[in-house]
């Protein structure tokens, strides 16, 4: 394989399916970034089993020409010295060159560096996925829709299922759900599919769709989503992201959810993530992040927490609108901030059915996106 391509185009490629490389894998050649290239242009895939990223990077694009080929072939490159070496290489172009027993000599400007490669044949193959179930989504939609929700996955690896979003698709509506057995968070959306069209019980790991959040466009550009039995893929327009779906069954959260409340405030999202976010200051010192919550007749409530070493944080804050039950309640404030984060909203509704049942917010304006909170239980 000889080839001479733009630093540039080879550099973001690298990037994106680096991603995929795990330090941890019991496969050694995944430790390596696989490179083929042929009379198209040049394919990049990674893979940890888990995750496969494909990145392609074509002859030519608007009349710009990126890859000269002289030998077309196919090698696997250590990504950890491969990814390093590209992006700190001095001149414009790159040159690649695989001689015998995978000896790569890669030359830039007035650098040369030579690399020991492995076999290209040994390198898995990705997984084959028959498109019959797919729909298409808007990339910004998608990246604020992961966002939204994937903050309240588990990290107690002790139950896998639970380090997942849970997508399902039912009556045209796209849900993600994510829950900690603390926290909760859901966010909808219509989906163009066809009327029997329907998903379930298929979770994919908040780590996975975080590392494709960092790939997917900000702008609104169309991303194709494939489900296979095992496999879901996302098709962008020069990367190919493969993730496995986890196995076991999502735990039925829809009871969690209030369907009324004792209780009603819509208050300023802002003025409260401040409030609840210097009342955190202190709680964090105590090491139990618990911030009081106490509501008034005159239409404001009481955000406040303590230190034993520190001392007290007491603030008052307006509310739009307050009804029902005036209660007293506790929580997590980290739990709090993160769903006040992802409101994109001025003004939020938090609904509430009791001093220890749980919190429930969401935007004013709209029930597609919601977050659950439980309280806790305080002696004061």
């Amino acid at each position: 394989m000889k080839l001479t391509i733009l630093k540039e185009y080879l550099n973001d490629s690298i990037q994106h399916v680096s991603k995929a490389i795990s330090s941890k894998t019991p496969i050694p050649i995944l430790s390596g970034i696989k490179i083929d290239l042929d009379s198209s242009g040049m394919t990049l895939t990674a893979s940890d089993t888990d995750i496969s990223i494909q990145s392609f990077i074509p002859l030519e694009k608007n009349e710009l020409n990126i890859i000269e080929i002289e030998r077309q072939g196919s090698i696997v490159l250590s990504a950890k010295f491969f990814v390093e070496i590209i992006r700190k290489l001095p001149a414009q172009k790159v040159e690649i060159e695989v001689k015998e027993n995978f000896q790569t000599i890669i030359r830039s400007g007035s650098s040369e560096i030579q690399l020991v490669g492995l076999d290209p044949e040994e390198y898995p193959t990705l997984p084959s996925i028959e498109e019959y179930r797919r729909f298409q989504l808007p990339s910004d939609l998608l990246k604020t829709m992961i966002k939204q929700t994937t903050f309240a996955v588990s990290t107690n690896e002790s139950t896998p299922i639970l380090t997942g979003v849970l997508w399902t698709v039912d009556n045209g509506k796209l849900k993600f759900t994510a829950c900690d057995r603390h926290r909760l968070g859901t966010r909808e959306t219509n989906i163009e599919v066809d009327a029997d069209f329907n998903l379930n019980n298929i979770s994919i790991s908040g780590k996975t769709l975080n590392e494709l959040s960092k790939i997917l466009p900000d702008q609104n550009t169309l991303i194709d989503i494939i489900f296979a039995e095992n496999q879901v893929l996302f098709k962008l327009s020069s990367i190919l992201f493969y993730t496995r779906i986890l196995d076991g069954t999502y735990p039925d959260t829809s009871k969690l959810i209030p369907q009324s409340y004792k209780t009603e405030l819509v208050i300023n999202a802002h003025q409260l993530a401040d409030a609840i976010d210097r009342a955190y200051l202190l709680s964090r010192e105590e090491k139990t992040n618990i911030v009081k919550l106490i509501m008034h007749e005159d239409h404001t409530i009481e955000i406040s927490s303590s230190s034993s070493e520190l001392g007290k944080v007491t603030e008052q804050l307006e509310v739009s609108s307050l009804s029902g039950e005036l209660l007293r309640i506790s929580f997590n404030s980290k739990y709090m901030l993160d769903a006040l984060k992802v409101m994109d909203s001025q003004l939020i509704h938090i609904g509430f059915t009791g001093a220890m049942q749980p919190i429930i917010i969401r935007p004013e304006e709209t029930t597609s996106l919601l977050q659950l909170i439980l309280p806790y239980r305080t002696t004061n």
